[in-house]
């Protein structure tokens, strides 16, 4: 990973986990929403593509890129916009959001209705793997996002997505996996899974479900000529699974800082609003 999108990352990471906001600046803002399965996470940059603000909170409001929360995703949203216009001191007006590879036209329009709802201008739709190679910048190679619901995988060549794919499997399955061996709740599930403490548990009960994704990694890139795999997306961050993944595949596999983070920035610097 270039070391541009690095800093980006960890400033970011910064940002949504407190650290103070830049109050001064007053010029133009990207803005990306990226609903996800386990997170929603609102991403804002300044002018230069540099993180200004964000916020990020657990919330079941898409279940496999659909909204199954209608309500609830606008009231989120709307809070989650209010509270970083409140620390940035001026208004957020548009954003960019995305959609996994795949999603029938009809979802794609119930999220742009959800930032519409929570007072956005939908400024764009981009796939999520192909917003996350905007921040990546990769010319040659596979970016897989490993979301809560689904695996995305889009083929880039020469700079370029040549090829993009979703499947169900994501970190909803591997809490569930968690909650049914360890007799706990979906909830206390995805607490202890991201209790580093547990990590070799959780990896030993999971490993059949990261086999999996592997596997769906595997199908899609067989067709293509591929060196590199790069994952994103928060459930990639899981102890050992770039060490499945290239191991299913035979092919270098790498997770960059934050991997959260990766699809939400990258779907900011698609916002042209």
């Amino acid at each position: 990973m270039n070391p541009k999108a690095e800093s980006v990352l960890k400033k970011t990471a910064a940002l949504l986990d407190g650290a103070p906001v830049r109050k001064d600046y007053r010029g133009p803002v990207h803005v990306g929403v990226d609903l996800g399965t386990a997170y929603t996470v609102l991403v804002v940059l300044d002018d230069n593509y540099q993180p200004l603000a964000g916020r990020y909170q657990f919330a079941q409001i898409v279940r496999d890129g659909l909204v199954v929360d209608f309500i609830g995703a606008i009231k989120l949203l709307g809070e989650m916009k209010a509270d970083v216009e409140r620390a940035i001191g001026f208004p957020l007006t548009s954003a960019a959001t995305s959609y996994p590879p795949g999603v029938p036209l009809a979802e794609v329009k119930a999220t742009q209705n959800v930032l519409i709802g929570a007072g956005l201008e939908c400024s764009g739709f981009i796939d999520e793997p192909s917003a996350a190679n905007t921040l990546l910048g990769i010319k040659n190679g596979a970016v897989v996002d490993v979301g809560g619901g689904t695996t995305g995988i889009a083929i880039i060549k020469n700079g370029n997505v040549i090829h993009v794919a979703d499947e169900p499997t994501g970190g909803t399955q591997f809490s569930l996996v968690l909650a049914g061996a360890l007799n706990m709740s979906f909830e206390e599930a995805e607490q202890f899974k991201k209790d580093p403490a547990n990590q070799k548990t959780v990896h030993s009960l999971v490993y059949p479900v990261m086999q999996k994704v592997g596997s769906i990694v595997a199908r899609h890139i067989a067709p293509f000529d591929i060196e590199d795999i790069y994952l994103v997306g928060g459930t990639s961050g899981m102890f050992g699974m770039a060490e499945v993944v290239a191991d299913m595949t035979d092919i270098r596999t790498t997770t960059p800082v934050h991997p959260l983070f990766v699809t939400p920035i990258g779907i900011a610097m698609n916002d042209r609003g």
